[in-house]
């Protein structure tokens, strides 16, 4: 969509929604439709969001990852410094509307590169109650939330950029050991594959 100059309007944090929720809706599209409908916007939207993002993120003369998110959604509600391993990050993270509960956390190096993007839990909120393969259901908990619950935890590698998945073990209701695939995009549960 462009505006009657033919310029792109400026992406707003509610087009940043549509993006995470395009990128869900190879799993998830019922939950997908109604999320878009809470937010008032139609499938033809959520499109040119999505293709309004990818050419950002691909023209020649794009923004930095680290600095295209903070000309999108803002300043970020917190920046923390971090320690992963050796290296030393800082995680910026800013609301998600669409799940007040979470935020999106963006790690970015030192040299100012973007190491990591994904939702996780706010500070303060309280996450899911993980015991059971029956509580792993679709965006119900975060990649950190299902690896802390059902340690040790194996990654696996993602099917598309801003997917990740888990390998673990958990019990069925009846308390049987199973072994469970978790496939997790813009790191909020997509789907599991439980084996019998």
């Amino acid at each position: 969509m462009t505006t009657p100059s033919g310029q792109r309007p400026a992406f707003t944090p509610l087009d940043f929604q549509l993006v995470l929720l395009r990128r869900m809706a190879d799993h998830n599209p019922e939950l997908v439709e109604d999320a878009r409908r809470t937010l008032g916007v139609s499938r033809e939207q959520m499109r040119e969001a999505n293709k309004h993002w990818q050419a950002m993120a691909r023209s020649p003369r794009a923004r930095s990852a680290a600095s295209r998110y903070r000309s999108v959604l803002g300043e970020p509600e917190s920046t923390t410094a971090r320690r992963i391993g050796d290296l030393d990050c800082e995680a910026r993270t800013w609301p998600v509307p669409l799940w007040p509960d979470l935020r999106l956390e963006v790690l970015v190096a030192p040299d100012g590169r973007v190491w990591n993007e994904w939702l996780v839990r706010a500070p303060g909120a309280e996450g899911p109650g993980l015991r059971t393969v029956a509580d792993l259901t679709p965006w119900s908990c975060t990649v950190d939330e299902a690896a802390r619950a059902f340690a040790p935890a194996r990654p696996l590698e993602g099917t598309a950029p801003t997917r990740w998945g888990l390998a673990f073990r958990a019990p069925d209701g009846e308390g049987v050991p199973r072994e469970v695939e978790a496939e997790f995009t813009w790191g909020l549960l997509q789907r599991t594959r439980v084996s019998e």
